[in-house]
């Protein structure tokens, strides 16, 4: 074993084959703005936003010094009956960005505890009002909500709940939205599929509205490899909820904080759901956190009961950290300052344009955009599924770019600072990568 190597193995990678990654590492030591450097110096473009979060660039100064100014004058403070004001700050500058009525924020540390938080406060919420028989979950084939056991139950990922026993009982899945027969290559959201959302009204047929809480689906799915949602079919998924009483949450864990340029894909597609759950975004990438965004009626609903009762017996050590808080306040501070999501709409045509020069290469069957995320799709390679996605990442790697695979599919999600020659960079480098992959 080389030098490199003696002191990788006590660490557990999480979604990593350990043997591979270890028997040839690829670590990051520095980073600044839109660029990495390994521990060898050599500088990495970052396309992926470190893991869909980092949207503002990395290392930004008045995140680094409120950190430290924080951490300084309070390092931790009690959540439960306590409180402390940056927290409440917080809290307060993020529903100025929320759709109208979700203006309750409940704070969580990740987006797999955002999900389970959304999850509990639906049924909860049901059992409050008097209908306690809404139980029943419904995710979406394909989705991704984090690892906790909600999360991989309401997901629609095989590998994220196959190893994992029976998950939660009373859950059902509509169908994704890919179709690359029909939409492949389409800029921007595509014609194809709004029906889809109709099988919600078959699963009504089967249980019954009075046994389902709520539906989650992300507004478009990320860690699938950015399948975007067909036009209409987030409206007519709120409708048949609002027609039924089942509460509709957006999972915008990715999604939220500019990636497609708005604060939150609720916005630019004009569908206001029940809940919305964060997180990534919301500090930069640089202290864990997360926050479920909650309509005024769902909270209101819990403070109905006497005066000195818990409401939500549910919470976390870490709700509303100080440190994380006056992380999420710099960041905001900076989407805000720098407009940063209304860059986005206006760097989301050149970016459309660059993605889509690649169409024709060899081997990509699929281009798919929004914003600034993109997922550009290849064809399995004959020795096995993700194995050509994953030599195309290690090609872009050692050509000193970031991109993210998903099997076999690469996704791109780079900071929302990114330059149009970073832009160009990034496409020649991977259009170099797939052409060298066999």
């Amino acid at each position: 074993m080389n030098d490199k190597t003696n002191n990788l193995d006590a660490f557990w990678m999480p979604f990593t084959a350990n043997r591979q990654f270890k028997a040839a590492p690829r670590l990051l030591a520095e980073a600044k703005g839109m660029y990495y450097k390994t521990d060898e110096g050599r500088e990495i473009l970052d396309g992926t936003a470190g893991l869909w979060c980092c949207n503002a660039g990395h290392s930004r100064q008045p995140i680094i010094e409120a950190v430290s100014r924080q951490i300084a004058q309070l390092d931790y403070a009690p959540p439960f009956q306590m409180g402390h004001p940056l927290a409440f700050e917080l809290a307060e500058r993020l529903v100025q960005h929320s759709p109208d009525g979700l203006n309750r924020v409940f704070f969580t540390n990740s987006g797999s505890e955002s999900v389970d938080t959304a999850l509990k406060i639906a049924i909860a919420y049901h059992r409050a009002r008097g209908q306690g028989t809404r139980q029943r979950l419904i995710g979406r084939e394909k989705g991704y909500h984090g690892v906790g056991f909600g999360g991989i139950s309401v997901g629609g990922l095989v590998n994220n709940r196959k190893f994992f026993g029976t998950l939660l009982n009373g859950v059902d899945h509509l169908p994704h939205t890919l179709n690359i027969k029909a939409n492949a290559f389409t800029q921007g959201l595509p014609e194809q599929g709004a029906e889809l959302a109709d099988e919600l009204e078959n699963i009504v047929a089967l249980h019954d509205a009075s046994t389902i809480a709520a539906v989650i689906v992300e507004p478009f799915a990320g860690s699938a490899g950015v399948i975007l949602p067909p036009k209409g079919y987030l409206q007519r998924l709120r409708e048949i909820c609002t027609r039924h009483g089942i509460l509709l949450i957006f999972d915008e864990v990715i999604s939220g904080y500019g990636r497609i340029g708005k604060a939150f894909a609720a916005e630019r597609f004009g569908v206001t759901p029940d809940i919305i759950t964060t997180a990534k975004g919301l500090t930069n990438g640089s202290v864990p956190m997360g926050a479920v965004f909650v309509s005024d009626e769902i909270y209101n609903t819990f403070m109905d009961g006497p005066e000195g009762m818990i409401e939500l017996f549910h919470g976390y050590t870490y709700s509303g950290h100080p440190v994380a808080a006056a992380a999420g306040l710099a960041t905001l501070d900076i989407y805000e300052q720098d407009k940063l999501f209304d860059r986005t709409l206006e760097l989301e045509p050149y970016w459309q344009e660059s993605i889509h020069s690649l169409k024709g290469t060899e081997n990509i069957i699929d281009i798919r955009n929004l914003g600034l995320v993109a997922g550009i799709e290849l064809a399995p390679s004959p020795e096995g599924v993700g194995k050509r996605g994953y030599e195309v990442f290690l090609r872009c790697f050692e050509k000193g770019v970031l991109v993210r695979a998903t099997g076999d599919i690469i996704a791109l999600s780079p900071p929302l600072i990114i330059e149009k020659e970073q832009i160009d960079r990034i496409v020649e480098t991977l259009g170099e990568a797939i052409r060298e992959v066999a």
